[in-house]
């Protein structure tokens, strides 16, 4: 087990922030994890549990509590008789590296998650999207723990209260930390060719979807290595049938997507482009030139200014259309 006081979350988190924290923990098992949860200090102080940084915004330089972080490593793959596989994968795994995994295992219903920043539980609190794809189209179950009892806890998909980027985990009402998520993959498969991934491809492998969609996000969105965001910063808003119809017809080319429950989702980077803010700078942060849902920190920002300049938006957004985004990133303060 690992603990650094007034740590510095800088690698921590893909906005690049140099935020401290009273008590950094990192813990390798599920007994380090347990005696941590048994701990009556750590009761005694906030605490916030992170993966790999990429969908969070401290807001302020000092975190006057506990970051937790998993260290758990460990993809253990089971076979079944219908030709599916089981992939049981440790929270601390780093997500992209679980779909090359996977891929170079020759096993679907990853591989458009390609590319994405983050670790594994991660994926499983956030509900990650790209492409056509969630990380809940492939979930069996998820591992976690209770913080407040220390209890284990092994949940289904249903019991995971999966939605657009949404889960049980992500609204912090249960307060659980996520230790690893079974997967079930298929040894065979159709790749799925969204937004015209792969077109004109014949006889298209896994690893050419995976290194197609790899592409796809290195010309659409900046890396993270180079230029501190944490991906799309805003979700797609979701209205109903009438709402859609009325901004469409207001609104020549918004693009608007049909849901299966009958709703529409919109496009949140065509509305932020549309009133202005693409590729545009306010002092130490903007939006990406490259895609409108992306904020960026050019160098020394604090989360306060990208949270400002994410109300700029939101107001504009609402003014212009009526329609209210919400923050795909999590504000921590």
């Amino acid at each position: 087990m690992r603990i650094e006081e007034n740590f510095s979350l800088r690698e921590y988190n893909t906005f690049k922030l140099n935020v401290k924290v009273r008590w950094f923990i990192e813990y390798e098992n599920e007994s380090d994890l347990r005696k941590i949860l048994s701990d009556e200090y750590f009761h005694s102080l906030p605490c916030v549990h992170i993966g790999g940084g990429s969908n969070i915004l401290f807001l302020n330089d000092y975190y006057n509590g506990i970051v937790l972080h998993s260290a758990m490593r460990g993809i253990t793959a089971t076979m079944e008789e219908d030709s599916s596989v089981l992939l049981r994968v440790a929270a601390g795994e780093r997500w992209d590296g679980v779909v090359e995994f996977a891929v170079g295992n020759g096993w679907y219903g990853i591989e458009n998650l390609s590319g994405i920043p983050g670790e594994a539980g991660g994926a499983a609190v956030q509900n990650i999207g790209a492409y056509g794809a969630e990380f809940a189209d492939v979930l069996a179950s998820v591992e976690c723990f209770d913080i407040e009892t220390g209890d284990k806890l092994v949940l289904s998909k249903d019991e995971c209260a999966y939605g657009y980027r949404s889960s049980r985990f992500k609204d912090g009402k249960d307060r659980l930390i996520v230790s690893s998520a079974t997967l079930r993959l298929q040894s065979s498969g159709e790749l799925l060719r969204y937004g015209g991934l792969g077109d004109g491809v014949e006889n298209m492998t896994l690893g050419d979807m995976r290194n197609s969609v790899l592409e796809r996000r290195k010309n659409s969105l900046p890396d993270v290595e180079k230029l501190g965001n944490a991906g799309c910063f805003f979700v797609n808003p979701v209205v109903e049938e009438d709402v859609a119809a009325k901004l469409a017809g207001e609104n020549v080319n918004m693009p608007v997507y049909a849901m299966p429950d009958g709703k529409v989702k919109l496009s949140a980077a065509w509305m932020i482009e549309r009133c202005g803010f693409k590729g545009v700078r306010r002092g130490n942060v903007g939006i990406s030139d490259k895609h409108a849902l992306v904020a960026v920190n050019f160098g020394g920002a604090d989360g306060n200014e990208i949270a400002a300049l994410a109300e700029e938006i939101r107001q504009s957004t609402m003014r212009r259309f009526n329609v209210e985004l919400k923050t795909e990133v999590v504000y921590i303060e």
